[in-house]
């Protein structure tokens, strides 16, 4: 009997007596569909339901969700080279330019409440091409200011657009992949975020220059557009869950309720709120350290950047050790490079080693540290109640925002003669995250080898 095939959507599903045929749309990557030898077929529920014989997304997909995470952060610190200037271009306050930042922020964290729920409900695709459409606006409406009200007007609702990216994106990697693989995607995503604020910075000084501050603005309106389609055109759909109340304030409420009574994610997210915090930490104090070292702002970015470079390089490393490692023992060794690191530049201050090299290249274990811990950590949040991903990745990112602006805040509670205060408080902060691995080995155990994907 000659097989049939037919097609659905842009996938083809060959029927009959087929064994191991392999079909695929030319619009999406293929995918395998293995017949029985009676004829029967898996059926295909959704795109973005996780089935665990189901191949890996192709890498375009991938890189379209790395561009989704980041264009929110890219769109935070773009404009940073610009607020120098901003207060005298526009005739008002250096204070009311930091509400520029803060105001970002601020809508930043609270809209990832909002839009988590929202993409558990209606679906990730509907809400991330609302955010962008939301983030498209503002950054027109910024482009657009003649004075610093309108301004900061604007950067909120660009913050408020921009939070569906990071939201969806990652409960997208929750959706498509599964064990060490979401962590190694996890990974990538680190990376990315890594690169993005010396990136932007370099490129919103140089559009600053050339062109004015107006253009940094209008070139994250023009990609924002090509998000958009890249979101349109090339993000599966997803079907929300069954198990998803239909009203929407009911179901964000008991989403957060569900989410708030396993100890587990609590602590997840404690874990990645005080790796944060740590780390905004050392961006509040770096500068003022440095600066008690002698260097001037021209060279601050350099020592500065050795963090973040390290940063990556630790995502890096996580995406070629956690198939052997495993999420949990990836976590616990990032805690210890972290402590490691601070405790080795503390210690070079109390002896007296007031240098800018004392002070930065010890802090590179720690972006290593962090380049470890990261991904295993958002992996687990996101992958603790998969109908609830949407929900889970708000709650992270709105408490890594927050917690980590106390750890920047805290910064300015003591004074910097040397690295020896500034040390002293990211330990501190870093401790506090090592006690929250611990009892989450208590509560939720796990084999400390590989975690595999479901068969």
């Amino acid at each position: 009997m000659a097989a049939s095939v037919r097609r659905v959507g842009t996938i083809r599903v060959a029927s009959g007596p087929v064994l191991g045929l392999c079909t695929s749309g030319r619009s999406g990557p293929g995918f395998f569909t293995t017949a029985t030898r009676s004829g029967a077929l898996p059926r295909f529920r959704s795109l973005m339901t996780p089935s665990p014989n189901r191949q890996a997304p192709h890498g375009l997909l991938i890189a379209n969700l790395l561009g989704q995470l980041a264009f929110g952060l890219l769109a935070m610190t773009i404009c940073l080279p610009s607020m120098q200037e901003w207060a005298a271009l526009l005739g008002s306050t250096q204070a009311a330019v930091q509400l520029t930042f803060s105001g970002y922020v601020v809508a930043y964290g609270l809209l990832q409440l909002v839009y988590g729920p929202w993409s558990d409900r209606l679906g990730r695709k509907k809400v991330l091409l609302f955010g962008l459409s939301v983030a498209v606006a503002g950054s027109v409406l910024a482009a657009l200011s003649t004075d610093m009200p309108t301004l900061i007007a604007a950067r909120v609702l660009q913050g408020a657009g921009c939070a569906a990216g990071m939201v969806v994106g990652r409960a997208m990697v929750q959706d498509l992949f599964q064990g060490p693989e979401r962590t190694r995607v996890m990974a990538y995503v680190g990376m990315a975020m890594g690169l993005c604020p010396p990136l932007a910075t370099i490129l919103g000084g140089q559009l600053h220059v050339r062109l004015g501050w107006q253009a940094n603005f209008v070139f994250i309106a023009a990609l924002g557009v090509v998000l958009f389609v890249a979101a349109w055109r090339g993000l599966p759909d997803h079907q929300p869950s069954t198990t998803v109340q239909p009203h929407w304030l009911r179901a964000m409420v008991s989403s957060y309720a569900q989410l708030g009574r396993e100890p587990a994610f609590i602590l997840y997210v404690s874990i990645l709120a005080m790796t944060t915090a740590t780390f905004y930490a050392f961006l509040g104090g770096a500068p003022i350290v440095l600066g008690s070292y002698g260097v001037g702002p021209d060279g601050i970015g350099f020592y500065i950047m050795l963090v973040p470079g390290s940063y990556i390089v630790g995502n890096y490393l996580t995406t070629h050790l956690v198939h052997r490692v495993g999420d949990r023992r990836m976590m616990w060794l990032g805690q210890w490079f972290t402590l490691g690191g601070i405790g080795l530049m503390l210690a070079l201050a109390l002896a007296g080693l007031n240098t800018p090299l004392a002070f930065a290249l010890p802090l590179m274990l720690l972006g290593i540290g962090n380049g470890f811990l990261v991904p295993p950590a958002l992996a687990g949040t996101v992958g603790l109640m998969p109908a609830l991903a949407g929900s889970a990745a708000a709650v992270a990112g709105l408490m890594q925002q927050l917690v980590g602006a106390v750890g920047g805040f805290a910064v300015g509670l003591f004074t910097h003669e040397n690295a020896v205060n500034l040390g002293w408080l990211m330990t501190g902060l870093a401790l506090l995250g090592v006690v929250a691995q611990w009892l989450l080995k208590r509560v939720d155990p796990k084999p400390a080898g590989p975690v595999r994907a479901a068969r």
